[in-house]
């Protein structure tokens, strides 16, 4: 799927319920939350925070994905096409600052 077809499902998905999205405040505090629970994992597998014995183990790509899931969620509420947002982002990279750092040689 597209990143334009996730929109869509997930707007066809929530439109189901009375208040489709949260409000715009409380979508960004989900979003710090789940980019918090990404540092969590990180923290516990690169830095310096030992995981609790009676923690469950980590899941990187669940915690993304409620990352991702929420970040559609408040582009769809806003009206921000991602697929072309996105490539705005790889266009900046490659054309922007394609000489801003070092290459392989």
């Amino acid at each position: 799927m597209t990143i334009n077809e996730y929109q869509k499902e997930l707007d066809k998905i929530l439109q189901a319920y009375e208040k489709p999205y949260w409000s715009p405040l409380s979508n960004v505090a989900h979003l710090v939350e789940e980019v918090g629970e990404v540092a969590r994992v990180m923290n516990h597998k690169y830095g310096d925070k030992p995981k609790k014995k009676t923690e469950d183990p980590d899941n990187l790509a669940d915690e993304l994905g409620d990352v991702l899931f929420t970040l559609v969620c408040i582009a769809n509420s806003e009206g921000v096409d991602l697929e072309q947002q996105f490539q705005t982002s790889i266009d900046k990279l490659t054309i922007r600052d394609k000489d801003r750092f070092n290459k392989k040689q």
